[in-house]
């Protein structure tokens, strides 16, 4: 304990140390205001230990986080809520339990030295429960309640936050949703069944002439194994800090505590708080005068009766009154030194320091996740167990937001080696529910499906495959069907029955139930069809009249196909049989039988593609489902921090590699080389013989470019000299008869085509002259500007240096 006190005392010295010169000048001193106040509460104090010895000092000024003694009222810092989910009390609550992790006092039996601001607790997102209780009671006030602190004892398992024999809540509140999803499900309206009389009297009489004794009294019923919490040694005298909440404000009824660490509410007589010390808010500190050896039960919390609690601020006794009082600035009230606390949305989002918090409970594991923090989507993992140790996992349920697979949870019963996954509307195939009993979802598997039956055309609401047989359920039909059952004969293979395409002369019968159709004569209105394939007959039974009891039957025997060596079989009234309700009706014609056998006929074969569309969609489904969950994808929502951070970085990322992509675009584009290597496979690293061919072709290439670049600059000039001596014969020939206008036209075409020919004479000389000059050199300038960009290429593709010297002496 010795060890961990240090450790703590070297902590807190260290966080005074560096947040001393960063924190405001209200965390690093006290105003005059402040040391008057501070003296005020001294003089309390010392009047309070002289007067009750044998009680425990109260926490009244301990010091800061820059190690400055402030009272702890204006600790509290009211914050009006800047989120709609702060406004009510167990929001508050919640975020708070949440948002901070816990730092045990230590020793547990005394009272903290040191507390810290409710915005430094919210930037470290740690601290002691009394600092939980000052920041949730900031909140609250801000929220409009009349909250306080309260220093007092608590149970070892609530100060220590152990909830390891507490049942998990939200298997409490998902056993709840069932049982109303149950309730909900019965007929208020049903009819109750007669209640059996029966006479106890003589049932007694009865057994004592038998020679027994009957005991009246309820049986005991086997209980669960329950485990309660070791004696505790230090019981009583464990401090604890939480929030009392009196009523008259925002509709609050009864005084209740709130236990800041879990963000649950508890009854003033609850067993867990043993004893208070003192409350106080932002207005006034109060000490408790009522006997508490019997805990918080009986208390009661009237803090304006003198009699049961002392005030350090004597004279305004009523809550109103010290309003009022300050208002009309007839007593100055400190104010809060904290700064102004600020909580963000993303605080909001992300709950749980480092994003993630795990709680054991009794016989079960809560994981919490915040948005985006798992890769798949993960928000909640509940894991249940079989023993108190912890062993044996029971149960896996999982909650997932934003999946682009629409997956919104998941269970996976590792008793019976169940998984059932549940769909939020939009999935590819309208899947609300999958249940299969393996992952892999091999043959002997048996998977249940259901659908959105709205968004589907078929009107699919369920779906049960099991082996040998595939049974459809479906709402909203135009045929009136809501029922199909089809049994199947199993072919065994080595590989998945997913993987193969079903054999339509496996199929053994399909049963297919209607509604009732309206538009029809019962008698003549099927309600049931069964296609028997192996045996080649339909069955048919109608549905009943309003005084039928039985009803009426039709079975058709399929006449035999022709083969090879038989004609087809033709078809007679014997093979039609049945039950007729109606005596009074004549017997159905026999072409009219064959036209409903021909019609049921097509029935029987819709039906059959039917069922192997719907193996054909299991098995996409199945696959579809591996792809998603091989490539998990998560959205990104608008309307988080989180998804508009992860949206701005995607963004960012694909500009990144545009950016680099059009740098390499325009690197080929400029790198002379790049002709050359797409010659050899645009490969990622050359040999020395690669790089020397590819380097003569680069020379062969250059060397006839420039003879192509000199024969077109002398095919210009030889051209504007002929076109320049055809004019000037021309003027010769025609001298005589030229007039003014002529003779300055062909004069200004002559300084033309001499500067054009001018120029064109000094772009040869000076091109000839370089092309010479390099060609006396052995190509001494291309060969170094080659060598420039051929060492930066190389260097991409790895080449040795050594290569490339050697390649230089050799072309020098």
């Amino acid at each position: 304990m010795a060890c961990r006190d240090s450790e703590r005392t070297s902590r807190l010295t260290s966080e005074k140390t560096e947040g001393g010169p960063l924190c405001p000048e209200s965390y690093r001193k006290n105003s005059d205001m402040e040391g008057k106040l501070l003296s005020i509460v001294e003089n309390f104090n010392r009047q309070y230990l002289h007067l009750f010895p044998e009680r425990k000092p109260l926490l009244l000024c301990p010091e800061n986080e820059c190690g400055v003694k402030k009272f702890v009222c204006a600790t509290l810092r009211p914050t009006p809520p800047s989120f709609p989910e702060l406004c009510h009390w167990d929001g508050c609550a919640s975020f708070v339990a949440d948002f901070l992790s816990l730092e045990p006092l230590e020793p547990p039996v005394n009272l903290p030295s040191c507390v810290c601001s409710p915005s430094s607790v919210l930037h470290k997102q740690r601290g002691s429960c009394f600092d939980f209780s000052i920041l949730l009671c900031s909140l609250l006030l801000g929220a409009g309640y009349d909250a306080y602190c309260v220093s007092g004892y608590a149970s070892k398992h609530m100060c220590l936050l152990d909830q390891s024999l507490q049942e998990c809540p939200l298997l409490h509140t998902h056993i709840k949703v069932v049982m109303s999803e149950q309730k909900s499900e019965e007929n208020k309206y049903r009819v109750k069944p007669v209640e059996k009389l029966t006479s106890h009297f003589l049932e007694a009489q009865e057994k004592k002439k038998q020679g027994v004794v009957m005991d009246m009294s309820p049986q005991p019923t086997p209980e669960e194994d329950t485990t309660s919490h070791p004696p505790d040694s230090l019981l009583g005298l464990r401090v604890h800090c939480w929030v009392l909440v009196l009523s008259g404000c925002r509709d609050i009824t009864e005084n209740f505590f709130i236990e800041p660490l879990t963000g649950n509410r508890y009854s003033n007589s609850d067993d867990n708080f043993l004893g208070i010390e003192s409350v106080w808010n932002h207005l006034n500190y109060y000490v408790n005068m009522q006997n508490c050896s019997n805990g918080c039960a009986g208390m009661l919390y009237d803090l304006e009766d003198l009699n049961m609690w002392e005030p350090v601020f004597y004279g305004i006794s009523s809550r109103k009154q010290l309003i009022r009082a300050q208002r009309s600035n007839e007593i100055q009230m400190l104010r809060s030194w904290v700064s102004e606390l600020m909580i963000s949305n993303k605080d909001l989002e992300t709950r749980w320091p480092g994003g993630k918090k795990a709680t054991c409970y009794r016989k079960a594991q809560l994981e919490m996740f915040a948005p985006y923090l798992m890769s798949d989507g993960l928000v909640t993992r509940l894991i249940t167990y079989k023993d108190l140790e912890c062993s044996e996992v029971v149960m896996v349920k999982e909650w997932y937001k934003h999946r682009c697979d629409h997956v919104q949870e998941r269970e996976i019963d590792k008793t019976n080696n169940i998984t059932i996954e549940r769909f939020a509307c939009g999935q590819n195939f309208h899947l609300k529910t999958l249940r299969y009993e393996t992952l892999s979802a091999v043959s002997d598997s048996r998977r249940h499906m259901e659908f959105y039956s709205a968004p589907r055309v078929d009107g699919l609401l369920e779906r049960t495959e099991a082996p040998g047989e595939m049974t459809e359920t479906f709402k909203g039909r135009d045929d009136f069907l809501y029922y199909r059952h089809v049994v199947f004969r199993r072919v065994q293979f080595s590989e998945p029955e997913i993987t193969l395409d079903p054999d339509p002369r496996s199929m053994e019968k399909i049963v297919e139930l209607f509604h009732r159709n309206r538009s029809k004569p019962a008698r003549e209105d099927v309600a049931e069809r069964v296609f028997l394939l192996a045996k080649r007959q339909i069955k048919l039974t109608y549905h009943l009249e309003e005084n039928d009891i039985i009803p009426g039957t039709r079975v058709f025997i399929k006449p035999k196909e022709a083969t090879e060596t038989h004609k087809a079989q033709d078809f007679t009234l014997d093979l039609v049989s049945g039950y007729q309700v109606d005596p009074s009706a004549g017997p159905p014609q026999q072409h009219l039988l064959y036209e409903e056998l021909l019609a049921l006929t097509e029935e029987e074969e819709e039906a059959t593609r039917s069922f192997i569309a719907s193996k054909a969609e299991v098995r996409a489904i199945l696959t579809s489902r591996q792809q998603e969950e091989d490539n998990m994808q998560l959205y990104l929502s608008p309307w988080s921090t989180i998804g508009v951070e992860k949206a701005r970085q995607r963004r960012e990322e694909r500009e990144r590699q545009a950016e680099e992509e059009q740098r390499w675009l325009q690197e080929k584009e400029t790198d002379f080389l790049a002709p050359y290597l797409i010659r050899h496979g645009d490969p990622d690293t050359l040999n020395s013989e690669d790089a020397q061919q590819i380097h003569q072709e680069y020379l062969g290439d250059s060397r006839q470019l420039q003879k192509t670049r000199a024969d077109i600059i002398q095919g210009h000039y030889d051209k504007q000299t002929e076109e320049l001596q055809k004019k000037q014969q021309w003027y010769q020939q025609n001298q005589l008869s030229l007039n003014r206008q002529q003779e300055e036209e062909y004069q200004q075409y002559c300084r033309d085509a001499t500067l054009r020919i001018k120029v064109i004479t000094q772009r040869l000389r000076k091109y000839t002259r370089t092309h010479t000059h390099m060609h006396t050199d052995r190509h001494t300038q291309t060969h170094t500007h080659t060598h420039k960009h051929t060492h930066t290429r190389l260097q991409k593709l790895h080449w040795k240096k050594s290569d490339l010297t050697s390649l230089q002496i050799r072309n020098k």
